[in-house]
């Protein structure tokens, strides 16, 4: 008998919204506009590429330190509204003040994206708590899709809504985006009601610390009892460095290499938004057909065309087929790599593994590739440093064959829960 839904739609749709936050501040502060701003027009001494690498690297770094304290937190204290509201007014705020910055001012710059960064994947944390809190195990992944859904649709409007601010300032973008994330994370805070715990320890935040940490050396300790997954999950950390270093650096290439102007650019990122939904959709089918052992393995080889097209295209028309086989990849990559570690993790481990492989080495996966195609471009140009992105896909890849899919009891229940 199917269960009735414990919130109504208006809770489902607050709780979404933030996603529709985040999906705007994505597109626009991480992966297009503010990029090429920082690139272009903060970076006064042609060492634009490194300075963002660095960037980007510092953000990611700081990310994967506090994520462990920041499960912690989520797990303990008993207020995941106040501590998502101090994240989500950090991206506000600091996003806002992006808008001030002149040429030259690099150091500040990069601080407060740092920090914008880091509240925006810090706030993911608090805002995953609350999804167990509005629906039932059976519609989980209906929602938890919604979601994502909300993201991306996130991320068109806001490429559609920056269009006419980029023959112009296209810092405004970075005022319009903090309104957006005010805006759209607000009915959560509104309409979602919060669970409080019953019973409540107070904790220091040296307890927090030691707690997120100690639980972060136990899961590793018994993953690396697990050498199929301990081999998925070094495949993964590759191939997922690469796909996020591929997202840091695509606008500062698209126009820096091909010559892009920012009205090209959002219309070549609607397109891959558009093209990694269908990609998305595809990929589970296939993966439904093969295994997400082989569709991953596809998919990887997908990025490596896209790397070694990106190396000879010189024409914009060939950089949208590059585009749209990127797009192709995007989605189904992170969503294959979510069903094979579905299939490969145990019962007894599912939410620890999990928790390890969202919260830790998904975001901790995007520190050195950034930092390296920065360091190479900067010494030996654009082109020559994507051939080096090809190298973690490359990588990745032949990691993955020492993978097996694995035939343990509920192989296909978890697969199941996790396409949903």
């Amino acid at each position: 008998m199917k269960q009735s839904q414990p919130f109504s739609w208006k809770v489902i749709a607050s709780w979404a919204s933030f996603d529709f936050a985040m999906g705007s501040f994505s597109t626009v502060m991480v992966v297009f506009v503010f990029p090429i701003y920082f690139h272009d027009v903060i970076v006064q001494n042609g060492h634009g590429d490194a300075y963002w690498g660095n960037t980007v690297f510092g953000s990611m770094l700081l990310v994967a330190l506090i994520t462990p304290l920041l499960g912690a937190m989520a797990d303990v204290l008993n207020n995941k509204k106040l501590y998502l509201g101090i994240f989500a007014w950090t991206v506000v705020l600091c996003s806002a003040l992006l808008y001030f910055m002149k040429p030259g001012m690099v150091l500040p710059a990069a601080i407060l994206f740092l920090l914008a960064n880091a509240g925006y994947e810090g706030g993911l944390v608090f805002y995953d708590a609350f999804l167990p809190e509005i629906t039932t195990p059976e519609t989980f992944g209906r929602i938890s899709g919604l979601g994502f859904a909300c993201g991306y649709i996130g991320s068109l409007v806001i490429l559609l809504a920056s269009i006419p601010f980029l023959n112009g300032a296209s810092s405004q973008t970075f005022l319009l985006t903090a309104a957006d994330y005010a805006i759209f994370t607000l009915p959560l805070f509104l309409f979602v009601p919060e669970h409080r715990k019953t019973t409540f320890t107070h904790i220091s935040f040296g307890g927090l610390v030691k707690q997120g940490f100690g639980r972060l050396a136990t899961t590793v300790k018994n993953i690396r009892k697990y050498p199929n997954i301990t081999n998925f999950l070094l495949a993964f950390f590759l191939y997922n460095d690469g796909i996020l270093t591929v997202v840091a650096f695509s606008g500062i290439y698209s126009k820096g290499t091909l010559h892009f102007t920012l009205i090209e650019l959002a219309i070549f990122f609607v397109m891959i938004q558009i093209v990694a939904v269908i990609g998305s959709l595809i990929f589970g089918r296939i993966a439904d057909r093969i295994g997400p052992k082989r569709a991953i393995q596809i998919t990887l080889i997908i990025w490596i065309v896209v790397v070694a097209l990106a190396f000879f295209a010189t024409t914009k028309s060939t950089f949208y087929v590059v585009g749209a086989l990127a797009g192709i990849s995007l989605g189904s990559s992170q969503a294959c790599s979510r069903s094979l570690m579905a299939l490969l993790t145990p019962s007894e481990h599912t939410a620890e593994f999990f928790g390890f492989y969202d919260g830790f080495a998904g975001r901790a996966s995007g520190i050195i590739g950034p930092l390296v195609f920065g360091s190479l471009s900067d010494m030996g140009g654009q082109r020559m440093a994507i051939l080096t992105v090809g190298l973690f896909f490359v990588g990745g890849l032949l990691l993955l064959r020492r993978v097996r899919e694995s035939n343990h009891e509920r192989t296909e229940e978890k697969l199941e829960a996790a396409i949903a």
